[in-house]
C-alpha cells in the first residue's frame, strides 16, 4: 500500500492573498461616511456585473446535454443542498461550546451555498475523473443556488440573518438572478467577446468579490463586531469545518460507491459535492446579512482554502489509483470535452 505523499508546494490560492489582504485593508482604512455610500453602491454594481457574466459564459447547450447524466447531477444537488444544510443544522448543537452565534450562523450558510465550478473540474481532472460531468454539475448547482440559497436561507436563518426577510429574496432576485438571465438572453451576441477576454473578465469577476469583500468587511470594523471573535472561537470553527469537509468527502466517495457509480463519475460527484462557491456565495451573503455580512464570510473564506489544499492531495492520489492507469487520461478524452474544460477552469 503506497504512503500518502504531501504535495511538493502546497495549494493556497495566490487569490486567497489578495482576500486576506483586502481584509487587513479594511481593518486599517475601513470605507466611513460617504466613502462608505460610494463602495456600497459600487459593490452592489459589482455583484450584479458578476452574475451577469457569469450567464453569459454558461453554454445552454451544455447544460442541456449534461441533462442526460441526471443521476450524477442529482446526486450532486442533494449532497450540496440537502446533506450539507442538514450537518448545519446539526452542528447548532456546538453553540456556545466551540461556536458563537453569530460564527454558527456564517457556518450554516455556507452549507447553504452551491458548488464550485472551477476547481472541481480542475481537480476532476487531474484525479481522471469524467470532467464533462464535473462541468454541468457545477454549472447546475451555480444556477439552482441563485433561487435555492436565499430560500434555504430565509427557512433555517430567519430573522437572524442581519436583518434578513422577505425583501432580501427581491434583492437577491434583482441583483443576482435578473443579470444571470440577461447574460444568458444575451449570449448569443456577446458569446465570442466573452470568449475572446475570457483573461480580462476573470480579473473583473475576482476584482468585483474583493470589492465585496471590503465592502463586508469595512462595514463590521466600523460596527466594531469584530471584538465578538477571539482566537479560541476561530480555533474551534476550523476544527468544526475540518470535520465537516471530511464527513462530506467521505459520503460523497462511498455514497457514490454505494448508488453504482462508476470510478469516474465517483470522483466528480466527490469534487463536485463537497465544496462550496467562494464566488457566489460572497455576493449573496453582502445581500443577505447586511453589516453581519463580514462575520458571516469568514467560515466560508476559511472553508474555501481548506477545501483546496486537503482536495488537491486527494486528487493526487486518485490520479495514481490501479483504476487510474487502466482509463484514458483527460488528454485522451475527446475534443469536445478538453475544450470544455479549458473554458470552464477559467469560470467561477
Amino acid at each position: 500500500m503506497k504512503r500518502l505523499r504531501w504535495p511538493s508546494r502546497l495549494p493556497i490560492d495566490p487569490y486567497i492573498v489578495l482576500l486576506v489582504g483586502t481584509v487587513g485593508l479594511a481593518a486599517l482604512l475601513p470605507a466611513r461616511g460617504g466613502a462608505a455610500h460610494v463602495v456600497s453602491g459600487a459593490s452592489t454594481a459589482a455583484i450584479a456585473f458578476l452574475f451577469f457574466l457569469y450567464g453569459a459564459r454558461l453554454s445552454t447547450r451544455e447544460a442541456l446535454d449534461g441533462l442526460k447524466h441526471w443521476r450524477l447531477h442529482v446526486t450532486v444537488l442533494a449532497c450540496t443542498f440537502v446533506v450539507f444544510p442538514l450537518l448545519g443544522l446539526a452542528a447548532r448543537g456546538l453553540v456556545p461550546v466551540l461556536l458563537t452565534q453569530p460564527l454558527y450562523q456564517g457556518l450554516l450558510f455556507l452549507t447553504l451555498v452551491p458548488s464550485t465550478i472551477q476547481s472541481s473540474i480542475a481537480f476532476t481532472s487531474i484525479a481522471r475523473g469524467n470532467v464533462p460531468a464535473a462541468i454541468c454539475a457545477g454549472s447546475f448547482s451555480s444556477l439552482v443556488g441563485i433561487v435555492l440559497t436565499p430560500l434555504l436561507a430565509a427557512a433555517f436563518l430567519g430573522g437572524g440573518a442581519g436583518g434578513f426577510s422577505a425583501h432580501s429574496l427581491v434583492t437577491i432576485v434583482l441583483q443576482l438572478l435578473v443579470p444571470f438571465v440577461a447574460g444568458q438572453v444575451l449570449r448569443p451576441w456577446i458569446g465570442p467577446f466573452v470568449a475572446r477576454h475570457k483573461k480580462v473578465l476573470g480579473l473583473v469577476d475576482r476584482g468585483s468579490i474583493l470589492l465585496v469583500v471590503y465592502t463586508a468587511f469595512s462595514e463590521g470594523m466600523v460596527r466594531g463586531i469584530w471584538h465578538q471573535v477571539s482566537p479560541a472561537r476561530l480555533g474551534g470553527l476550523l476544527a468544526v469545518e475540518a470535520v465537516l469537509l471530511a464527513v462530506m468527502l467521505a459520503l460523497t466517495w462511498y455514497g457514490a460507491k454505494a448508488l453504482r457509480f462508476g470510478r469516474e463519475d465517483r470522483i466528480a460527484i466527490q469534487f463536485a459535492g463537497s465544496k462550496k462557491s467562494l464566488a457566489s456565495g460572497l455576493p449573496m451573503a453582502s445581500v443577505l446579512f447586511g453589516a453581519h455580512a463580514s462575520l458571516a464570510v469568514l467560515p466560508l473564506m476559511l472553508f474555501h482554502q481548506m477545501q483546496l489544499m486537503v482536495c488537491a492531495v486527494i486528487a493526487k492520489r486518485r490520479a495514481h489509483d490501479p483504476e487510474a492507469r487502466q482509463e484514458p487520461t483527460t488528454a485522451a478524452r475527446p475534443a469536445a470535452a478538453r475544450t470544455a474544460v479549458g473554458t470552464a477552469t477559467r469560470s467561477r
